[in-house]
């Protein structure tokens, strides 16, 4: 069996998956075989993976950083919430069903079986796996049943790294706290802690470890500094998106509405990494920008109940006067479908709501489907000829007059649709923007020089730039037992 680590938190956003990301491109470039593997995220940022089925974007972005093909058993359950209180659950890749959150509470025992055996699947010829928790041991109210922490530690035998953010203050109780607040044979599992996104001069918080020490037992494995690289990674959590408003301060301004559902919203970071380009969240309660000359609607988990909330913002009147006044909108998966006639649901799919009028920006309409597409796609862009590689995950097929002006072919069909005067834009295909060539067309279109950027190039950069900070700021002994 390969050796595993698991890096579990004091609470969310701690930091894990770049830590993990880190750690995989710290023992990839060392010429391990190295794996990394989530027990269960939530998180409507889903990707393709290179076996096929859905797993968290976060999985896929430490396969690119272990420098290994993706697998469904990478992240064997994948909870997509489509509600406030009620999410889509994936196994292994495939829907599996949906849940409230308290009957999901009663099905995580019958879902062990799956993650034990991907565990197993993952570590088969691996020399390392490296596991990241979610959310945090310490919510003892969850413990029964657990899979995502230590119910998935204890069963599976893998020691446990405990990361605690001191960017967020607290982090001594926060680290004392969940030694006292666990049992014993949790607590056991912690092998010791790493302090993360410190900045200033660490020898300030020699006290502190001394503090820790002396509550809890546990070794400080190593003080990791804010890392700047991080941010140019795609994002996995929504949580990020919460601290975002603007990025950038280029000669384009793009608005992208922050809907409630949004999903794969990491289809904007080559366009938030592009100097050129002013990269607009806009926040419940404000107003689309009126000098923002493209409009992005980004995917959504739950198209329906996305347009209504689009309709309360009053973001549909704003959008209707950003088109009158000559302004250019994309729409990705499910802000395709919001740019249609209708949306109809008649077997109630994404809830209640059977059908919905859209907003009438493309003549198109869309019907809900139980089949669900999931794949990654090779495709062509109709309006620059250019190549794309991007993956597709909805439900639903959209058809009508303006997809006789598809957008790209994806994978030999036309897919998507353009408006007769070219400036509305709708695709399925998520990942166009991360096409080099693609974004360079799009920002000549806007009167930019267009310097074709290598956007994957960036990600590799950041990952061994993370990775030779790990290896600067961990402890060499923890390091030389962990990837020797």
């Amino acid at each position: 069996m390969a050796r595993a680590i698991m890096l579990q938190g004091t609470g969310s956003d701690v930091g894990k998956t770049v830590l993990v990301a880190g750690l995989c491109r710290l023992a990839a470039n060392r010429g391990l075989a190295v794996r990394p593997f989530k027990p269960q995220n939530m998180s409507n940022n889903a990707a393709v993976a290179d076996d096929g089925g859905e797993i968290g974007r976060a999985q896929w972005l430490q396969s690119l950083a272990a420098r290994t093909p993706s697998s469904v058993h990478m992240n064997p359950v994948l909870l997509k919430p489509q509600s406030e209180n009620g999410s889509q659950i994936i196994v292994q890749g495939s829907v599996f069903g949906q849940a409230k959150g308290r009957d999901y509470q009663r099905l995580k025992p019958r879902l062990l079986g799956a993650v034990l055996e991907s565990f197993e699947t993952v570590a088969a010829g691996a020399d390392l796996v490296v596991v990241e928790g979610a959310g945090s041991p310490a919510e003892i109210n969850l413990r029964a049943g657990d899979i995502a922490n230590m119910g998935f530690a204890t069963k599976a035998g893998v020691p446990v790294v405990l990361v605690g953010d001191i960017d967020r203050g607290g982090v001594i109780a926060s680290l004392v706290g969940t030694h006292a607040i666990l049992d014993g044979g949790d607590r056991a599992m912690i092998a010791g802690y790493i302090i993360n996104k410190f900045r200033g001069d660490v020898s300030l918080f020699d006290d502190g470890i001394r503090a820790i020490q002396g509550f809890t037992g546990w070794p400080c494995f190593g003080i990791v500094p804010w890392l700047p690289d991080a941010a140019r990674l795609p994002a996995e959590d929504s949580v990020v998106l919460e601290r975002l408003v603007r990025s950038g301060t280029g000669a384009l301004k793009i608005a992208v509405p922050m809907l409630p559902r949004i999903a794969n919203f990491d289809d904007l970071d080559p366009l938030r990494a592009e100097p050129d380009v002013e990269l607009v969240f806009v926040r419940s309660g404000e107003r689309l920008p009126v000098d923002a000359s493209l409009v992005i609607l980004p995917g959504s988990k739950s198209t329906i109940s996305d347009l209504a909330d689009l309709r309360v913002q009053g973001w549909d009147r704003d959008l209707a006067a950003h088109v009158r006044r000559g302004g250019r909108v994309i729409g990705i998966c499910g802000g395709y479908q919001m740019l249609g006639r209708t949306v109809h649901d008649p077997l109630g799919i994404e809830g209640g709501t059977i059908e919905a009028a859209g907003l009438a920006l493309l003549d198109v309409e869309t019907e809900m489907a139980p089949e669900k597409t999931v794949r990654n796609s090779q495709a062509r862009s109709t309006e620059y000829d250019v190549s794309l590689a991007g993956y597709q995950i909805h439900l639903g097929v959209t058809r009508g007059p303006d997809c006789v002006r598809p957008s790209a072919i994806v994978d030999g069909v036309p897919d998507g649709a353009l408006s007769a005067d070219g400036r509305i834009m709708g695709t399925y295909l998520h990942g166009l923007f991360g096409s080099d060539a693609y974004r360079a067309r799009l920002l000549q279109s806007f009167g930019l020089s267009g310097e074709r950027r290598n956007y994957r190039d960036s990600v590799e950069q950041a990952l061994d730039e993370i990775a030779g900070e790990l290896e600067r700021h961990l402890d060499p002994h923890w390091l030389a037992g962990l990837l020797g």
